[in-house]
């Protein structure tokens, strides 16, 4: 899910009562970068060395190949961007999380184009603000 396409229901969310929070494995200053290149109206949080990620089981190492794929190919410098020597990545994850902490809806694929759609979040987000009133 871009977060554009989540900003463009943030209006939606936050009515429902519903914070929004991207986790980047990226370094405070890329993180912010990125939050406004992509002009969102929300946090986007650093998760340095993905401690984060790694709770929900969802960090991964790149193999050799895809390594090279990103530093050469891509031009894409992992290590520098988030601040680890590890070239590692979370599996893009959607999680809809209640006001007690209690994990009410994931979505984790490792194809990284396999995204909940936006509409989906702000109906489960809805579907929890029914429930509780």
């Amino acid at each position: 899910m871009e977060l554009a396409a989540l900003h463009a229901q943030l209006p939606q969310l936050t009515t429902a009562g519903a914070s929004l929070v991207a986790i980047s494995p990226e370094l405070p200053e890329q993180s912010a970068a990125t939050a406004q290149k992509n002009g969102v109206g929300f946090e986007v949080l650093s998760d340095h060395g993905n401690v984060v990620a790694r709770q929900f089981g969802i960090a991964f190492r790149l193999p050799p190949d895809l390594k090279e794929l990103y530093r050469a190919g891509f031009k894409i410098d992992l290590a520098a961007k988030n601040g680890i020597p590890e070239y590692e990545l979370p599996i893009p994850a959607t999680f809809i999380i209640d006001r007690g902490g209690i994990i009410r809806l994931a979505f984790v694929d490792p194809d990284y184009t396999k995204r909940l759609e936006p509409a989906e979040v702000v109906r489960a987000v809805q579907g929890l603000t029914a429930a509780t009133t």
